[in-house]
């Protein structure tokens, strides 16, 4: 309980936001350090992790109170949908196709280990821990496990999508971020040793890699043609289109919100009634069609750079909300359970097919940790695949709240 004659150090959020900016900016000189100390922790402690977690220290030690911060609201209602358009600005939808088909069979059966695994996660641990369930325990659960799913299928932006539209309080969500920390980073760590061995895994198991071979050299070749300085205009540019659509979106979610509501009351049962869902439905949808348009060059000088920041900034934020010290164990059983069904899909899946371990890996990771370390595993492959984690991640915001909102009705109706 918040202790009400407790003062905080840091009260304004222009403060605040600046203390955020140069944790990340911290993380981020760190990360690309090459001291060795630092060059040997980032090699057992992901980026994206700090980013969470050094935020979440100011709130733990009792420096900020979240609760009188507009920082998320901020992003999650400016930055959020404006980094869905730049995210997906880049979407190349003709080059998914031509990655071939095991490229996306990998992806989506990923997509479906998450959605079928959060039933499955849920009944088992209710089954081992019936009295967490009892009450209102099973709603909280469930609800919060929502938030889980958005970040699996998608990253940070569905995230906290899901925690808006399916009303999630902070308390479940702080235990879901943490759940989805640890398990992302422990099965992120298994990929990068499955893509140390990959040649030796797609032997045994005889592998088609011909088209990785023509993906590396694709990949290199647009990384030559399209690449070029930044300039004012260029941002200019970024900033309308990703803003513009920002605001249109904004419009016309706060009339379809209502309208739902008054109109369409059995959508409405399903939350599809949240304007905040619509918002990002919108955004993507915004950034989809610009991609097919000359704005989608803009991924030339860093549009997916500059998305991917704003979604740093808001998971900064989300981090706020993490006390550490109120984790509950039990709800780790959750997270391993749900991840294994993923994880066991996607093996059995990629033997029956033959996929090559790079598809396998990044389809996953561009599931499980979206735009932030798809590319992060894809470049442990080959440096000119980073791009492709960076595509399928992209992909997985175009269907990660939908997918995401399947498995909130689902849980919904067990919970029930």
């Amino acid at each position: 309980m918040k202790d009400e004659t407790h003062q905080y150090l840091i009260q304004s959020d222009a403060v605040l936001f600046g203390v955020l900016a140069t944790i990340l900016g911290l993380v981020f000189y760190t990360k690309q350090s090459q001291h060795p100390f630092w060059v040997k922790f980032y090699t057992f402690v992901p980026a994206l992790l700090m980013c969470y977690l050094l935020p979440s220290f100011l709130t733990t030690f009792g420096l900020v109170d979240p609760d009188a911060s507009n920082l998320y609201y901020m992003a999650s209602r400016y930055l959020l949908p404006a980094a869905l358009v730049l995210l997906t600005l880049s979407i190349d939808l003709k080059g998914i196709i031509r990655l071939g088909p095991k490229a996306g069979i990998m992806f989506f059966t990923g997509t479906l280990g998450i959605v079928i695994g959060a039933p499955i996660a849920f009944l088992a641990t209710r089954a081992l821990y019936p009295d967490a369930f009892a009450a209102s325990g099973a709603e909280e659960i469930w609800r919060g496990m929502t938030t889980l799913a958005g970040s699996w299928i998608g990253g940070g932006a569905n995230q906290a999508a899901m925690k808006e539209v399916w009303e999630v309080s902070d308390a479940a969500f702080t235990q879901m971020v943490a759940i989805d920390v640890v398990w992302t980073n422990i099965w992120m760590a298994i990929l990068l040793l499955m893509a140390a061995r990959a040649a030796k895994i797609d032997a045994r198991t005889g592998a088609d890699v011909e088209a990785i071979e023509r993906i590396k050299l694709k990949m290199e070749t647009f990384q030559k043609e399209h690449s070029k300085a930044v300039t004012l205009p260029d941002l200019v540019f970024m900033a309308a289109i990703a803003f513009g659509l920002t605001g249109l979106s904004h419009a016309i979610a706060n009339w379809l919100g209502p309208a739902i509501k008054d109109h369409l009351p059995l959508l409405a049962e399903f939350n599809l009634d949240s304007t905040f869902f619509w918002l990002v439905i919108l955004a993507t949808i915004g950034g989809v069609v610009m991609s097919f348009t000359r704005a989608k060059r803009l991924e030339g000088v860093g549009a997916s750079g500059v998305g991917s920041l704003f979604v740093y900034m808001l998971v900064a934020t989300i981090g706020l909300k993490m006390d550490v010290t109120q984790i509950k164990p039990f709800l780790f059983v959750i997270g391993g359970i749900w991840i294994a069904t993923h994880a066991i899909l996607l093996l059995v899946v990629g033997k029956l097919i033959k996929a090559p371990v790079f598809f396998l890996a990044v389809g996953s990771q561009a599931n499980v940790g979206g735009a932030a370390s798809a590319p992060v595993v894809a470049s442990a492959f080959h440096s000119a695949l980073a791009p492709v984690g960076v595509l399928l991640a992209v992909l997985g915001y175009v269907v990660g709240t939908s997918a995401a909102m399947l498995t909130g009705i689902i849980l919904q109706s067990l919970a029930g």
